[in-house]
């Protein structure tokens, strides 16, 4: 199953640690995690290490497709996934770890690929023993090393940290807002009362988050809190229609324009409007739902 649906190769080490992780525990034991040798006996030759990558691999390309064309094989293999992850990312020892760490220590190998990729295993499919673990890792979340090994992945053109490589101010909401778990975003709002408009070290907010990574839910879900303001530009000038219009994300295009304090020319620094950057991207739905609206400047100038 690991192997099978796991979002990139696992390393050796890392699907040995993974396979240790015991749902519900409270802290790593490496006494849990078998050896790799005991994994390639228990496969009866239907796992490889490939030797090229020194990742763990199926024997032949025809049994992944077996795997996948037959679900059943493994009952909700995403969300058995997630779970593991989210229970060693609350491990006490995972929760000690310095945030200031650019990588994992060689005690966490599994770290690293819990971290990244929970989140993509819980969008497919996330368990109600998931949602608290969740939201557990995600208060207080800019505190957890998780949230900058996130972060080194995803952010672009630059991480959020300040001198010492700390996240400060990438809050839960934000991490929710990046990941798209819609029941996991709804849920968050049980926990405490969030600053809506927080705003990460480069000025981003949750919205625009979920803005540039194109969840549409996470978005409506966040535009419905009452006292959110949509049209908050970052450290560049951009504002969440912005990020959503380069990359064709049109379904919130469409729910940004329909607040009434969004500004839809609103240009970043050098100049540049929403409709510039669907337009420079090639986003032709997004250039025409733009258009569309009587009051957009389609010849604004950068």
């Amino acid at each position: 199953m690991w192997v099978a649906y796991s979002e990139r190769p696992l390393r050796p080490d890392e699907i040995c640690q993974a396979l240790g992780v015991q749902v519900g525990s409270e802290d790593l034991n490496q006494d849990n995690a078998p050896n790799i040798r005991t994994i390639m006996n228990c496969a009866l030759g239907l796992v490889t290490v490939d030797s090229s990558s020194s990742t763990v691999r199926l024997v032949h390309f025809t049994l992944q497709e077996h795997i996948l064309a037959n679900p059943p094989l493994f009952q909700s293999p995403h969300s058995v996934i997630a779970e593991a992850c989210l229970t060693y990312l609350n491990f006490a020892y995972i929760r000690g770890l310095s945030p200031t760490l650019n990588s994992p220590p060689p005690a966490a190998p599994f770290l690293e690929y819990a971290s990244c990729y929970w989140g993509a295993h819980a969008r497919r499919d996330i368990s109600e023993k998931a949602i608290p673990l969740a939201r557990r890792l995600l208060d207080r979340f800019d505190g957890h090393i998780s949230c900058k090994l996130l972060l080194l992945k995803e952010y672009y053109p630059g991480p959020p940290f300040d001198d010492e490589g700390i996240p400060i101010g990438f809050t839960g909401l934000h991490g929710g807002a990046l990941l798209g778990v819609l029941e996991l975003m709804v849920s968050l709002f049980d926990i405490r009362k969030w600053d809506l408009n927080a705003t990460d070290l480069h000025g981003g907010t949750a919205l625009a988050w979920a803005a540039r990574k194109g969840h549409d839910s996470d978005a409506k879900v966040l535009l419905e809190q009452v006292g959110l303001l949509p049209d908050i530009a970052d450290n560049e000038g951009r504002t969440p229609l912005s990020w959503a219009s380069q990359y064709e994300h049109c379904e919130i295009v469409k729910m940004l324009l329909e607040q009434n304090n969004v500004n839809p020319n609103a240009a970043d620094h050098r100049g540049r409007a929403p409709l510039s950057f669907a337009a420079d991207h090639g986003c032709k739905e997004a250039v025409e739902v733009l258009l569309h609206r009587s009051d957009v400047n389609p010849n604004t100038v950068d």
